[in-house]
């Protein structure tokens, strides 16, 4: 390494890039004159043209990127803006790690900054975890650092979309979505329940009210049925009508479209302008009322789903003090607790959708479901609590016949014990520690654990750059194997449990047959 290190990041494979920057210009002609021409082409013209125009706009952004970093900090240079950061305001440099198409995934460089603010580079950027070049250039970066912020580097975090560092806007504007949707069912519950009632109570016409323009009775057509046309559910079924009369076609259900047949004579039934049922030989179509109680439930729905993002949000706020790549522990105990929520809250707004406190039943019926409720939630906050490394509660796991106890725990090494990652289950009992790729019973195919070559070192909560393959409440221990670092995951209770078999079987009977 020289004394002079800089790095410097340019987007890759900038040629593709013009070439779509060149493209998004010939969207902008494809857009504009499809406007101008109009007729047939202006919806196609304009999409391809307003999709171009997007693809364009993002290539231009990568094409003008440029990061640079030397001895006087980082330097970010963009489409619209260029900014620096000197190395006295960085505390550290992170990973961040995000799913992308494909399976791929997506990694970034990020900078930690004084006052907890941190700040996402635009480059380098990789495809997947074996990516040479991108190594290189954050160690580059992590030794830039080091030289002129006067800070050791340590470990490098690695923020994923479990742990703490990851930001909580998304969930914020997707529970105020889903929240703002409720409202806006929520409105129009009583208009819905109107119309239902309305509907109900509507009784046919007679010489007095026929003559209303209102629609408010109902009033029935004589019609001939020309044809029908019936289509997949998703799509629109429809029956015509002989000389156009009363109307040239009315949208139905599949099934009505194919129980009538030409030549049918049918009765409509006009209700509010709109006919609302379709009556023949042994055949009654009715058109579908949206009463006030679904839309309720719609309500409902939508505030409980609102829960989950809400829930998210609050089990960061609840580990603001973690570090940055620790996995936080997963919402669904939440999710359980809205579904377990939705059980009694959805059937009781359906029955009193307006009403939901006035009839005799509903009242201990809201008043035990709240209970309920409150329980489930209890649960789900004790669930998701951060547990402490070292604090562990009796667990027997899988127990067969035999004595064996199977603990689901992985080894997340390649190792003679472990080959390429085969092991899912630790075998304790009847017999020394042994990785075994199934639940049991029996030892086929099980590996022994030569315990009296390894060395717990730590034991700790789950991080990022674990995998997303280590569930969010297991911990982690770092075991040393004759100098090789070495990661095994369980379950916190798990975990301590076979430590401490691991413990037990270092004897001088280990150092014979080190393969079960």
């Amino acid at each position: 390494m020289t004394d002079v290190l800089k790095v410097a990041c340019r987007s890759p494979r900038r040629s593709t890039l013009r070439l779509f920057v060149g493209l998004g210009a010939l969207g902008v002609c494809l857009t504009a004159g499809s406007i101008a021409l109009g007729g047939a082409l202006l919806v196609v013209g304009a999409t391809i043209g307003l999709a171009l125009i997007v693809a364009g706009t993002v290539s231009l952004q990568y094409v003008f990127a440029q990061v640079r970093a030397d001895v006087h900090g980082v330097h970010v240079r963009t489409l619209l803006r260029r900014s620096s950061v000197p190395w006295s305001d960085v505390t550290g440099l992170y990973i961040f790690e995000k799913p992308a198409r494909n399976a791929h995934i997506q990694r970034r460089v990020g900078l930690s900054r004084r006052g907890g603010h941190k700040r996402l580079l635009p480059l380098p950027v990789a495809w997947s975890y074996n990516d040479p070049d991108f190594d290189a250039t954050v160690d580059s970066l992590r030794e830039l650092h080091r030289r002129h912020s006067g800070a050791e580097p340590g470990r490098l975090p690695v923020v994923t979309h479990r742990t703490a560092g990851r930001g909580r806007i998304g969930s914020l504007v997707l529970g105020a979505a889903l929240l703002a949707g409720a409202g806006v069912a929520a409105y129009f519950v009583p208009i819905a329940a109107a119309d239902e009632q309305a509907w109900k109570a509507a009784a046919p016409c007679t010489v007095q009210t026929s003559v209303r323009k209102n629609g408010d009775c109902l009033s029935t057509v004589p019609a001939v049925v020309a044809r029908t046309e019936p289509h997949q559910p998703k799509q629109s079924s429809w029956l015509y009508f002989t000389g156009s009369r009363p109307l040239h076609r009315l949208e139905v259900s599949e099934e009505a479209a194919e129980e009538f047949e030409a030549g049918d004579r049918v009765e409509l039934t006009v209700w509010h302008h709109q006919v609302m049922e379709v009556a023949g030989a042994g055949h009654i179509w009715r058109e579908h009322i949206t009463g006030g109680g679904e839309v309720a439930v719609v309500a409902a729905v939508l505030a409980l789903a609102a829960g989950y993002p809400g829930a998210q949000v609050l089990l960061r706020l609840r580990g603001r003090r973690l570090p940055d790549d620790e996995v936080l522990p997963s919402a669904l105990p939440f999710a359980g607790a809205l579904v377990g929520t939705a059980l009694w809250l959805l059937p009781l707004c359906y029955l009193h959708p307006t009403t939901l406190l006035e009839p005799p039943a509903a009242l201990p019926w809201s008043a035990a479901g709240t209970l309920f409720s409150l329980g489930l939630f209890a649960l789900a906050w004790r669930a998701t609590r951060v547990r402490t490394p070292g604090v562990t509660e009796a667990t027997d796991g899988a127990v067969h016949p035999d004595g064996e106890v199977f603990l689901a725990a992985r080894f997340l090494e390649h190792t003679d014990y472990n080959p390429h990652g085969f092991g899912t289950h630790v075998l304790l009992g009847d017999g020394p520690p042994a990785v075994t790729p199934h639940a049991g019973p029996g030892r086929f195919a099980a590996k022994r654990i030569p315990a009296q070559r390894i060395t717990v070192k730590n034991v700790r909560r789950a991080r990022g750059a674990d995998g997303d393959t280590v569930p969010s409440n297991w911990h982690i221990a770092e075991l040393e194997d004759e100098g090789r670092s070495v990661r095994l995951a369980a379950a916190p209770d798990d975990l301590t449990r076979i430590l401490r078999e691991l413990d037990a079987a270092k004897t001088p009977l280990d150092t014979a047959n080190p393969e079960g």
